[in-house]
């Protein structure tokens, strides 16, 4: 081993000699080669005595472990206990030696390089973080055996002090449900880190840990005692270096129970601000939505940045939207979907045709990849159901002409955009697989809208199914058992909403569309089944409502729009006049005459941008298919256009509606 590493420092000595001199004088703060020459051969002395020294202990400590194993006065787990400590040691003074070879390689590869080839130094620095990675994992398993010994060391001398004294009774007690305890712990632990480690695609990063109280700024009262505890239950925050912030979903120790704190403020915070905004909108005559959004907006990145649970408060946001879709299905019964599923599939499909077309055309015009001008087109062409639940909510539906009204047509355009924004999702991997091969892609998207078509029909039979079989007699037991007590009622409906949920999630369709489907369902029980299931689902769907409209407001930007206000303008009041003009057209074309009025007034409904547009665009962005910029835009885009759909359905049903009939935005 000595010889290695003199060979080694002869190396290095070597390629710091053939160095140019001004190289040399960098490396060295400017004071001569003759000085860096003589500084590698007195490490290099020391190096070799370190070693030396390494070998006489690492032979010491393998005589002690067999000492230890030799020791009959020892029980087998404390000789083993022994023995596996000095081997602990042995691997850590082993470690350290490995650890020096290859630093003293990687400077000889980086002195052997080229300081300005740029590539070289990259690779170089993707080495040694690798090397740390793993050392870091090392380093890791020895300090939590270090710590096992620890807790063994303190253990045994218990044992021996309890030995020396008689226990009462309470304490056999207690120490048998200490190793009960023990026990617990070890079959419930699971030993994550160890399992994936190991696992193809895991990486290893650097993450800081930043304390809750040291990061507000709280009271430094006791820190060390409440960093102790912090530490010991996991609650602090990680941060990547990609600037990702985590927060702990599962402990290593389940028997101690815990709470998200960021989560819990968070919602605080949206609840607690909502009041206000929306309360504000509501006197300047505005929809309180409005107030809900700009909640977001303040309390988001680009206002007061107090959110810090983002993801959470989004995803409590989407159960907003489940339950808005299922009181829309209440309200929207079978026989109505019967009356107007032909104009909504038309509508619907020849709408995404001409906005695809559109893209497309653009796009040749302005020299943009095919894919990217698809998937922005097939992503704008779809609009906001819950925003046009809400414009619908609290009117009466009987505006009607033959067999159709508005409502209806509305509704059913936006339940198959729902449908093809299920297709859109499962066709995004294709997306970028068509990026290079437009002929793969195409016959990959057939196919795709193939098992679609196939996923659609087998959700149709199971809704027969259950309207045939179950609906019935599942909501009279409901009923029954919940007389006196609506627990059990709201738990049945909630229930039977992420039961669509899953099987149309399952079976590659919008979830959206299951929790449509769940309320369709109910409706057709009757109209005191509805009444009555809307009385216990509303004020939760409102609630959750308020916490979707704020997550919205956390992705508007306003500094961005400020910036690119013109431009933004422009695109969005395009995007509004070509969408409301389109869909004027294709409902002209499909509804039978004299249905003026409904064409007008369906067409502004649609003359805006779905929420969901900021999911698909976030995974086209992490995908590759749309770039930053686009990104942004769409965004942009998307919130003034949700904004001035107000302002286009007030100004069409004030112009269209009877005064009578008029619907109310809520």
């Amino acid at each position: 081993m000595q010889v290695v590493c003199w060979l080694l420092c002869l190396g290095t000595a070597g390629a710091l000699a053939v160095l140019q001199k001004d190289q040399v004088a960098k490396l060295y703060r400017s004071q001569g080669p003759t000085y860096g020459q003589s500084w590698v051969a007195s490490n290099c002395k020391r190096l070799v005595g370190l070693l030396h020294q390494k070998n006489v202990v690492v032979k010491k400590l393998a005589a002690a472990a067999d000492a230890v194993g030799r020791d009959r006065a020892l029980s087998e787990a404390e000789r083993h206990f022994q023995v596996h400590t000095l081997e602990v040691f042995q691997k850590e003074l082993n470690e350290s030696e490995r650890l020096v070879f290859q630093a003293v390689h990687s400077l000889q590869r980086a002195l052997q390089g080229d300081y300005k080839d740029v590539v070289n130094m990259k690779e170089s620095s993707r080495q040694r973080l690798a090397a740390l990675r793993e050392a870091a994992i090392k380093e890791e398993q020895e300090y939590v055996e270090l710590v096992a010994a620890e807790k063994h060391q303190q253990e045994a001398a218990k044992s021996a002090l309890a030995q020396n004294k008689t226990l009462s009774m309470l304490d056999e007690i207690l120490e048998d449900v200490k190793k009960a305890a023990d026990r617990l712990e070890e079959e419930i632990e699971e030993h994550a880190f160890d399992n994936n480690k190991q696992m193809k695609g895991v990486n290893v990063e650097a993450v800081l840990r930043v304390e809750d109280d040291e990061e507000n700024g709280g009271k430094t009262k006791n820190k060390s005692q409440k960093k102790e505890v912090e530490d010991d239950l996991g609650l602090s925050m990680l941060i990547d270096s990609q600037n990702n912030q985590y927060v702990l979903t599962k402990p290593r120790d389940s028997t101690i129970p815990r709470a998200d704190h960021h989560f819990i403020k968070d919602l605080v915070s949206v609840v607690m601000l909502s009041l206000p905004c929306g309360w504000i909108c509501t006197l300047l005559g505005l929809p309180p939505m409005f107030g809900y959004i700009v909640c977001g907006v303040l309390l988001g990145p680009s206002g007061l940045n107090s959110i810090k649970s983002m993801v959470q408060v989004e995803t409590l946001g989407e159960l907003g939207v489940f339950f808005t879709l299922f009181v829309v299905g209440l309200e929207f019964s079978p026989e109505r979907l019967r009356k107007v599923w032909k104009t909504s599939v038309q509508g619907s499909c020849y709408l995404s045709l001409l906005m695809v077309g559109a893209g497309l055309f653009w796009g040749q015009v302005l020299h943009i990849r095919p894919t990217q001008t698809v998937f922005i087109s097939a992503c704008l062409s779809l609009s906001s159901t819950p925003l046009v639940s809400r414009f619908l909510a609290g009117g009466s539906r009987g505006d009607k002409e033959g067999d159709l009204d508005y409502s209806s047509v509305l509704l059913g355009v936006l339940v198959m955009q729902d449908v093809q924004l299920g297709l859109l999702i499962a066709i995004m991997p294709t997306l970028i697989q068509a990026q290079s091969g437009f002929l793969f892609g195409s016959l990959h998207v057939l196919c795709l809208l193939a098992q679609v078509l196939v996923s659609l029909a087998a959700v149709l039979l199971l809704c027969l199914l259950l309207k045939s079989f179950l609906i019935g007699p599942y909501y009279k037991k409901l009923h029954a058992e919940s007389k006196g007590n609506k627990e059990i009622l709201v738990l049945g409906m909630a229930a039977f909403v992420f039961l669509m949920l899953t099987v149309t999630e399952f079976l590659d369709v919008s979830m959206e569309l299951g929790c449509f489907l769940a309320g369709a369902l109910l409706s057709t029980q009757g109209h005191m089944v509805t009444s009555e299931v809307m009385g216990c689902i509303e004020p939760i769907r409102d609630f959750l409502a308020i916490i979707f409209f704020a997550s919205i407001g956390l992705h508007v930007f306003p500094t961005f729009v400020l910036y690119e206000l013109t431009i933004l303008l422009v695109l969005t009041l395009s995007l509004v006049i070509m969408k409301f003009v389109m869909a004027v057209l294709v409902l002209s074309a499909i509804l039978p005459p004299g249905s003026r009025h409904i064409r007008w007034v369906v067409s502004a409904g649609l003359a805006q941008v779905s929420e969901f547009s900021f999911v698909l665009s976030s995974r086209a962005r992490r995908a590759g298919i749309i770039s930053r910029e686009v990104y942004l835009l769409v965004l942009s885009v998307t919130t003034l256009s949700l904004l001035l759909a107000p302002v286009l359905w007030r100004v069409t049903t004030h112009r269209w509606v009877p005064r009578a009939e008029r619907k109310t935005l809520t």
